[in-house]
């Protein structure tokens, strides 16, 4: 100990430290709803794939509805799987600028600057901690739009689908 005492955060840099954490969270709950979504949209594929049903013995519009409700399917699993695809943007780290995601940190490293932007950081946390605010909320709004779709692609399906067998 130093005997110098520790610089408490701002209200600004609490604040902010707590909503990174809440953004953070919604990823993962993001993630685990897309990927428990995929799950099920595996296992509708499963079932219908399996009972060798399709729409080669329906009636022309049975047949189409069936189609519909297969592409609305793939589109679901499509939307889904960009869903919990990583997202992040490409380093723009160069020395003198705050550390905000891992991309800069490695960056930081590869270049031998990563103590020096550790402690640049650590001066002034709020300079990185806003930057890296923003880039999580635009990775969790493109989450929940992309689980949206899924979801409403899903939907369409689970209609089509057995709308073209009433049909048939």
């Amino acid at each position: 100990m130093s005997g110098v005492p520790a610089r408490l955060p701002g209200p600004q840099v609490e604040a902010g430290l707590r909503l990174l954490g809440d953004l953070r969270a919604e990823i993962a709950r993001a993630d685990t709803k897309a990927s428990v979504l995929v799950g099920a949209l595996g296992i509708t594929a499963g079932l219908l794939g399996g009972h060798g049903w399709g729409p080669a013995g329906l009636p022309p519009a049975a047949a189409v509805l069936w189609w519909l409700g297969a592409a609305s399917l793939f589109a679901a699993l499509f939307a889904l799987l960009l869903a919990v695809l990583p997202r992040y943007r490409r380093s723009s780290w160069e020395p003198g600028r705050p550390l905000t995601y891992f991309g800069d940190v490695r960056r930081a490293a590869r270049s031998g600057g990563l103590a020096t932007a550790v402690a640049e950081t650590g001066r002034d946390p709020s300079v990185g901690l806003f930057p890296a605010l923003a880039e999580t909320s635009r990775i969790v709004a493109r989450k929940h739009l992309w689980i949206r779709t899924g979801l409403i692609a899903f939907g369409c399906a689970a209609v089509l689908l057995p709308a073209s067998a009433l049909m048939a």
